[in-house]
């Protein structure tokens, strides 16, 4: 090694330590806690107990509802929030007054934290005095009001009807970028072969961006999975843990059992399935770049 070399290692040394320390560090303590019987409580008793935290975790009762609440939760937003950021980014595409006050009304909830927007989602759910309660008994559409966060059969409903509208702007601010650098020319091309608007969505639209689409939805399938803010700002995995998922659970073990072995279990449980995630999707879409179709 060189003395360039040298001086360029010596210089990345304490960004690099950084990282380790606050990144890699913590991931594999995480990896450990997760193989010991790490409690809060029991802090004078901490012993390896091989894989028995994923034992109990994998066989506790709730574990098969908080699956499906995440299979619900991350599947649902993904879908409803990328068709209707698509279709706002393809109304914001085209210009006309009043387009930038537009934009950022449809902007604004990706300004807000997660948390904020559960307390704001939480009020307007409200039983008693919440504002969609109000406005469906307004317009008749129900005779009594209904406990949207207290009813489990209403409660993963609602929490998922916040995060879509939490989601939208991520979906239509990426999706704007993207249809805004089509080159006109492919539209003229089609629209002399006689392609309806149609057609030139599906076909030359659609294709064109579909490396933004590949890469922006599985961003949002990461970032949804690891999402517990909203729910506890509405539910705090309530009601009888009926709003509760993977990185809800988690916490719950953190902050309330004290049990850092079995929340650790559990993020690497996490971990797992967006790696096979990851690598699945990536594997079946394998995006060309843009405007290859």
């Amino acid at each position: 090694m060189n003395r360039t070399q040298t001086f360029i290692f010596l210089c990345l040394l304490p960004t690099l330590l950084l990282v380790f320390g606050f990144t890699y560090f913590p991931i594999l303590k995480g990896i450990s806690v997760a193989f010991q019987n790490y409690s809060l409580f029991n802090l004078t008793d901490v012993h390896f107990v091989g894989l028995q935290n994923f034992r109990t975790v994998l066989a506790g009762d709730q574990f098969k509802t908080i699956l499906k609440n995440t299979a619900l939760w991350v599947i649902i937003s993904l879908v409803l929030q990328f068709v209707i950021g698509f279709c706002l980014a393809l109304l914001m595409r085209k210009s006309f007054r009043g387009r930038g006050v537009y934009q950022g009304f449809v902007f604004y909830s990706w300004a807000l934290s997660g948390f904020l927007i559960g307390i704001i989602w939480r009020w307007l759910f409200n039983g008693q005095i919440g504002v969609i309660n109000d406005l469906l008994l307004k317009f008749g559409l129900i005779t009594e009001r209904i406990g949207f966060l207290s009813d489990p059969k209403w409660a993963m409903f609602s929490v998922i009807v916040a995060n879509v509208w939490y989601g939208v702007a991520f979906f239509a601010i990426m999706l704007l970028a993207a249809l805004q650098s089509v080159p006109s020319e492919l539209y003229e091309a089609a629209e002399i072969d006689g392609a309806s608007r149609f057609n030139q969505l599906f076909h030359v639209t659609i294709p064109y961006i579909m490396p933004t689409i590949i890469s922006t939805t599985a961003l949002r399938v990461i970032w949804i999975f690891n999402f517990p803010d909203l729910i506890y700002g509405m539910t705090n995995g309530g009601p009888a843990g009926s709003t509760h998922i993977l990185t809800t659970y988690m916490l719950d073990k953190i902050v309330f059992s004290g049990d850092y072995g079995q929340a650790s279990a559990i993020g690497i449980i996490c971990i797992a399935i967006l790696a096979l995630f990851t690598t699945f999707y990536l594997f079946a879409t394998r995006a060309e770049k843009a405007g290859d179709f």
